[in-house]
Formats: C-alpha cells, structure tokens, sequence
C-alpha cells in the first residue's frame, strides 16, 4: 500500500464492500516450494473472503494452512504531469485497491457448493436478472461432477489494508486541473473516484 497517509483508507467495512463489488482477486502465497499466484472470483461471507481454485491449479496444494495474500484492484489510470495548473511537477498514476491479508482454510464440500452458489447468484442478479442461470439447469449429476475439478478457501482476515490515491493531496487549482485533464480523454471513472473522495474526505 501506498505509503502516504493521504491516501490512506481505513473504514474497513468499506474496504470489504470493495472487494465484493469487485469480485475478482489476486491471490499470493509462499512456501518452500515457490511463490505462487491465483487470479479468482470471490465472495465476502461474514467478513471473510472465499474463493475457489482448479484443483489441478499449482497453488491449490499450497493454500490450506498458509498465509494467503488477497489484492483487490479497482479504478486506475494515468496523470500526465500537463494536467496541473502549476509548474515542476511529474507524471503519476491514480488507483484505489485493497489487500487482505490471512490465513487460508479448505471448504468444506458444502460450503464449496455454497461459495458457488453465492458467487452464483450475485453475478446473475447483476449481468442476467431477467433469466438467471442457476444450477437446476444442469443434468442431474452435472454440478457435482463438476465440483470435483476445483476446491475452496475461505481467509478470514488477520489485516486490510487499503489505498485510494486519486490528487487528493494536491492544492484545490491543481485537483480541478486534474479533472479537467482526466475529462479531455474520457475518464470519468478517474472523475467519479475523485469527487467521491472530496464529498466523503
């Protein structure tokens, strides 16, 4: 994380929401074997973050027990150093993401089946709410056969740690120089994070 407390972000129920929302996590972990990286979808569950991996995946034999990194990442983008209205400034980059740190445990296959589920359900509520897929389409014997291929972790969190770092440190004349900039090539994302920050401190 990014280590000026201006772009600190500490509301740690917001930072879980953060990765709710964005569902899509890079999972790191360590052992005498090597370092070892996943790119999952997760669900938030009471506080705690589970995902799924193949089971022939090379980290899946790696997570239980282990301590797991999560990084989350959200909106990003470019600052060229023309977008300031005053002088002797340099080219950076904005983003917000969010770490959890922890320790993994395997699901068991019922709470497997209730991660999928879960992740399920959200991703149809939002993308395919008039016709939701769910797992009664599938043949009978189907969805559990299918399970057999992956296995699940759940990381309740020992540390979040967040950052948001959209100028929010920069003077009032260079922030709105920031926004006019961010607005000439279309990024109204980079916009939107920046007026959140300054409505919400």
């Amino acid at each position: 994380m990014h280590p000026n407390k201006a772009f600190q972000w500490v509301d740690t129920q917001a930072m879980l929401r953060f990765v709710a929302e964005h569902s899509f996590a890079h999972v790191f972990s360590a052992s005498d074997d090597g370092l070892f990286a996943a790119h999952v979808p997760v669900v938030v569950k009471d506080g705690r973050v589970w995902f799924h991996v193949a089971r022939r995946n090379r980290i899946a034999d790696q997570l239980e027990g282990a301590a797991v990194l999560i990084s989350v990442s959200g909106r990003e983008g470019y600052q060229s150093a023309n977008w300031y209205s005053t002088d002797d400034q340099v080219p950076t980059w904005h983003y917000e993401a969010v770490e959890v740190e922890g320790q993994a445990r395997r699901l068991t296959d019922g709470e497997l089946v209730e991660l999928l589920d879960l992740l399920s359900d959200e991703m149809e509520r939002r993308y395919s709410p008039e016709k939701p897929w769910t797992r009664a389409k599938m043949e009978p014997g189907k969805f559990d056969a299918m399970t057999k291929a992956i296995v699940g972790f759940e990381v309740d969190p020992m540390a979040i740690r967040g950052t948001r770092k959209f100028n929010q440190h920069k003077s009032a004349d260079d922030l709105a120089a920031t926004v006019s900039g961010q607005q000439e090539v279309g990024r109204e994302d980079i916009v939107a994070a920046i007026k959140e920050l300054a409505r919400n401190g």
